[in-house]
């Protein structure tokens, strides 16, 4: 059962959403900016060519954000199979000989599609179907789910397949986060434990494999196990990283003032820009960034348990997921509190695609928030 909310009530969440959202997103540029103006010039651009390029995201994703906010959510349970079709389109396009052109091998990886002037990482859109997608299906079968034949196999269909491909790209940890994320929508919709816990044993031998396959990605788990042996080589980013966070203190070096960004800690803009904001900005800057994520996560948790339907829930608590998770991880990746991973910090870190699909993702969830069941006013005293 969904719980009622007055009008009022609604308009304050979404409206301290919005808030929430772009001042993170704002937050970001700046850091972006901060972070990256000494690598663009080592690369021949201008200082603020990564901030930039950003600041251009953050506009076309403010009326992403905007359109997705004022639409009906029900037309994501529409749309859930094309989108989904769509993705896994797009991301079989780097094993085509045809247009593998499309998909230009970056650091060893074929992540990104070039179209024209454009350029965008489809496993990004990817996280965001398999939660429309998800959502949709287990609100279709309802108590179902408990089942595992007829409620869990047919998502196994469809997101092992889909996660496979973005794990051959090569991309670990967003393949693990798109199974994550239906994971935990689908133990939402009441699946039992007993089925995930199994699954997770019957993973247990392909996730080691592909961890030591792969030699970045064994050195990424040696230097977890033993921190600081080798700082000269397999732990030297993670080392780098926390080195950056420490040197902030109470206030920071200063914006823009950072010294990890000039050679010593590889991506300071994307992928470890939480180091950044912790050595410019300091313990205050880092206790802000995460007042704000787990406020976000605090208003996306209760419009999940006030939707106005069972999609709406389930749709509501992964895309929440979707961008707690991520925050999550990265900031723990940051603080050497799990091994490395190429998650990006939701609305901050350098990265169009990543930044537009978060602002799809939290206007969506605006949307279900918008559209909630309201409270019936109570009848005045003395009325019939």
């Amino acid at each position: 059962m969904t719980r009622p909310v007055a009008p009022e009530q609604v308009a304050w969440e979404i409206r301290l959403m919005a808030v929430v959202v772009a001042t993170l997103a704002v937050f970001g540029v700046a850091a972006v900016y901060g972070a990256s103006s000494i690598v663009a010039v080592q690369n021949g651009r201008a200082g603020s060519a990564f901030a930039w390029n950003q600041l251009v995201g953050l506009m076309v994703g403010g009326v992403v954000f905007l359109a997705a906010a004022r639409t009906d959510y029900h037309v994501w349970e529409r749309l859930a199979w094309p989108l989904i079709g769509v993705c896994a389109g797009l991301l079989v396009v780097p094993y085509l000989p045809v247009v593998r052109s499309l998909a230009p091998e970056i650091n060893g990886a074929r992540r990104w599609m070039d179209i024209g002037p454009l350029r965008f990482q489809p496993s990004e859109l990817a996280k965001f179907a398999v939660v429309a997608w998800t959502a949709m299906l287990a609100a279709k079968k309802g108590e179902t789910v408990r089942e595992f034949r007829r409620g869990v196999m047919p998502f196994l269909v469809i997101v092992g397949p889909l996660s496979a491909l973005v794990l051959f790209q090569p991309n670990l940890s967003t393949a693990a986060f798109m199974v994550l994320l239906a994971g935990v929508i689908l133990f939402t919709a009441g699946a039992r434990i007993g089925h995930f816990l199994l699954l997770g044993l019957a993973a247990v031998p392909i996730a080691w494999h592909e961890i030591v396959s792969v030699q970045y990605r064994l050195a990424r788990m040696l230097t977890f196990l033993s921190p600081g042996e080798d700082s000269q080589e397999m732990s030297w980013q993670i080392t780098q990283s926390v080195i950056g966070v420490g040197s902030g203190r109470v206030f920071g070096v200063g914006f823009g003032q950072g010294q990890q960004k000039l050679g010593y800690l590889p991506y300071a803009y994307s992928d470890f820009i939480f180091s950044t904001i912790g050595e410019e900005w300091g313990f205050v800057g880092v206790t802000v960034v995460v007042l704000l994520y787990g406020l976000f996560i605090a208003l996306g948790l209760r419009i999940a348990r006030t939707a106005q339907d069972s999609f709406g829930m389930l749709l509501a608590t992964g895309l929440t997921t979707l961008i707690g998770m991520s925050a999550l991880v990265h900031m723990a990746v940051s603080l050497a509190l799990v091994p490395t991973t190429g998650l990006p910090l939701p609305f901050v870190s350098y990265g169009r695609s990543n930044l537009l699909v978060s602002l799809l993702a939290a206007g969506v969830l605006a949307s279900v928030g918008r559209h909630r069941r309201p409270a019936r006013p109570l009848p005045a005293r003395g009325a019939d």
